[in-house]
């Protein structure tokens, strides 16, 4: 089936009660992209349109499309679907709707993980076009991945799930729900997220992704 690959289970779809877990602040994230621009840039290679996979590819597509003065900025989406006693397939949900037949394409995610997001989406632009060239930009790689990007500005040896400064709410009510946290005390989810994860979220963050989801933001200290 076209536009349909199947993998193992996503960190995202369900988080476990431990991970391993690296917060990525919006300044990091400025850095890697610009980063990420200037080894575009350095490569020679100028695209006639930057595409960003969705959602993880829109801020730092957006942020590409400022450095390299790119304005043709389009994008698509991509999600990962499980079913009872099933692998996780990806798949795309919305389709590119611009056309980019005999374009020079720069393809952007927020990260290469398991390598499936990225197989989808080229497959999917070869499908849309054909383009011209396409050449693929991510923050970071992780060495595990099946998918080596053209550019990313950082690679991950050790295997850790990136929490991006735009995700970070969901990541967070993931993290609450998985350990049983839901209405407990700012320092009781601090803690334990932090022994469970490795990071410590912010008490503000705490409290936003308790309040949306469970709609109670009284006696939380």
């Amino acid at each position: 089936m076209h536009g349909v690959v199947t993998t193992a289970t996503t960190a995202k779809a369900k988080a476990p009660e431990t991970l391993r877990c690296e917060l990525v602040s919006w300044a990091q994230f400025c850095a890697l992209a610009r980063q990420l621009a200037l080894h575009v840039q350095a490569s020679g290679f100028t695209p006639d349109m930057i595409v960003a996979i969705g959602r993880g590819g829109y801020m730092p597509a957006r942020l590409l499309s400022d450095y390299l003065d790119i304005y043709n900025l389009s994008s698509f989406k991509i999600e990962h679907y499980r079913r009872a006693q099933k692998q996780a397939e990806t798949r795309i949900r919305y389709p590119l709707a611009a056309n980019v037949e005999g374009l020079k394409l720069l393809l952007v995610d927020d990260v290469s993980d398991a390598g499936d997001t990225l197989e989808v989406a080229v497959s999917h632009l070869h499908e849309r076009g054909p383009p011209a060239e396409i050449r693929t930009a991510v923050l970071h790689h992780k060495t595990v991945s099946s998918f080596v990007p053209d550019f990313f500005a950082a690679e991950v040896t050790e295997w850790r799930w990136l929490v991006y400064p735009w995700a970070i709410i969901e990541d967070v009510s993931g993290f609450i729900r998985a350990l049983g946290l839901v209405d407990a005390s700012l320092a009781r989810m601090q803690a334990e997220i932090e022994a469970g994860y490795g990071v410590r979220v912010p008490a503000a963050i705490l409290r936003d992704a308790n309040t949306l989801i469970s709609g109670n933001s009284e006696n939380l200290n």
